[in-house]
This record gives structure tokens, sequence and C-alpha cells, in this order.
């Protein structure tokens, strides 16, 4: 009897160890698909902030040239959006990018500096429409020039930035970033603003000097400039909460 039971007891701490050891070993692959889909996330997260700011870089050297032949003050306002839009996507991507791959970055830390730098970019935003209301209302250029080159970038900037929209708004919902959510915000009015642009500057380049052309130029620009100074307020509000929100 008492053999029988000595064998009874280690067949069951047997059986105990394995359940222990096959539990263990789940947990532990758990963990690993865990941080293995959180890393993917950052690093899809990043690619596609490095595919924005690649895809912004060209526009304001562009749009700035074409100002050398054309002188419409919707395409200088075009020039000074996209240069804050991507010193804006360049400071999102370079803090994402910092906050993911230092791991043990302090929490208070990390918001900091989100805060310090869309402080930065909301504060340079309101400076730009600030200034650019002042160019339309005051600048009084009758020839336009050629604005074919700034019409070009308009145009494919609806097509790319529609692209963006849509993925970092994919990409918001299925991680939760802030910084994602943001962006999302952001393409959804660079499209809307790129689509209005370039229907301004086709009004120009078809009806050039006709009163038309003139009223939609202003227009165009200070639907421009007040872009730029509303996303400049929201920005600058949204991060003196303690907690940013969508």
């Amino acid at each position: 009897m008492s053999e029988t039971n000595g064998k009874d007891s280690a067949v069951n701490m047997d059986n105990a160890g394995n359940r222990g050891s096959t539990d263990n070993m789940g947990g532990a692959g758990n963990a690993g698909s865990m941080g293995g889909a959180t890393d993917a996330s950052g690093k899809s997260g990043s690619r596609t902030l490095l595919m924005s700011v690649i895809m912004s870089a060209p526009g304001p050297l562009v749009v700035g040239l074409g100002l050398i032949i054309g002188r419409s003050s919707t395409q200088l306002a075009d020039f000074f959006r996209r240069s804050a839009e991507l010193l804006a996507i360049i400071a999102s991507f370079v803090v994402y990018r910092r906050t993911h791959r230092d791991e043990g970055m302090d929490t208070e830390r990390k918001a900091q500096m989100e805060r310090r730098s869309n402080y930065f970019v909301g504060w340079m935003m309101c400076v730009s429409g600030t200034f650019m209301v002042m160019l339309a209302l005051f600048g009084g250029n009758s020839d336009k020039g050629n604005v074919v080159a700034g019409l070009v970038i308009a145009i494919m900037g609806v097509i790319a930035n529609t692209i963006f929209w849509i993925r970092y708004r994919m990409l918001s919902r299925r991680d939760g970033n802030v910084i994602l959510a943001v962006q999302s915000r952001l393409y959804r009015a660079k499209s809307l603003v790129d689509s209005c642009v370039t229907a301004v500057l086709i009004v120009v380049m078809v009806m050039p000097g006709t009163q038309v052309a003139l009223w939609l130029d202003l227009a165009g620009s200070l639907v421009v400039a007040l872009y730029l100074v509303w996303c400049g307020i929201k920005t600058i509000l949204e991060n003196r909460r303690p907690t940013p929100q969508e």
C-alpha cells in the first residue's frame, strides 16, 4: 500500500510539473507575441511617418521655385503652409522614433517632449497664417504669372494626402497612438486644403487677369491662412490638457 501511494504521488507531482512548465511556456509565448506585435506596430508607424517626410519634402521647394515665375498669393500662401506642415511632420517623426526606441524613458518626459514639439508647431502655424492674411489683404498683385508648378504640386498633394489620411486613420485606430491620431487629422485637413488650392489655381491659369481669378485667388489664400491659424490654435489648446485627446 505504501509503495503504491508513493508511486501515485510521484506521478501526480510529475503531471503538476508538466502542467506548470506548459503554463510558463504559454505565458512566455504570449508575452513574446505581444512584444512582437508592439514592435511591429511601432515600426509600421515609424515607416509611415518617414514616408510622409520624404513625400512632403519636395513640396515647399518646388512651390518656392514656382514663385520665381508666378506671383499668385494663393501659391505663396501654399508655400508657407507646406513649409509649416513639413516641420510639423518632421517633429512628429523625431518624437515618435525617440519615444518608441527608448523603452526606459519616463512617461512624464515623453509627454513633455510631445508638448514642446506641438507648442512649437502650433505657434509657427499661427504666425504663418497671420502673415498670410495680411499679405492676401494688402498684397495688391493683379498679374499672377505662371502657376503651373504650384498646380501640379497641389494635384499630387490631393492624391498623396488622401492616401496618407486613410493610412494614419487605420494605424491610429489599431494602435491608439496619439501622434498617429494627430497625423490623421493633419492629413485630412491637408487633403481638403490641397483640393481648394487646386481649384483656385486652375481658375487663375484658365482665366488670368480676370476679376473672377482675382477674387478666387484672394479667397483661396485666406482659406489657406485661416487653416494655418485654426490648426495652430487647436494644437496649442490640445497640449494644454493633461492628457491629449483625439
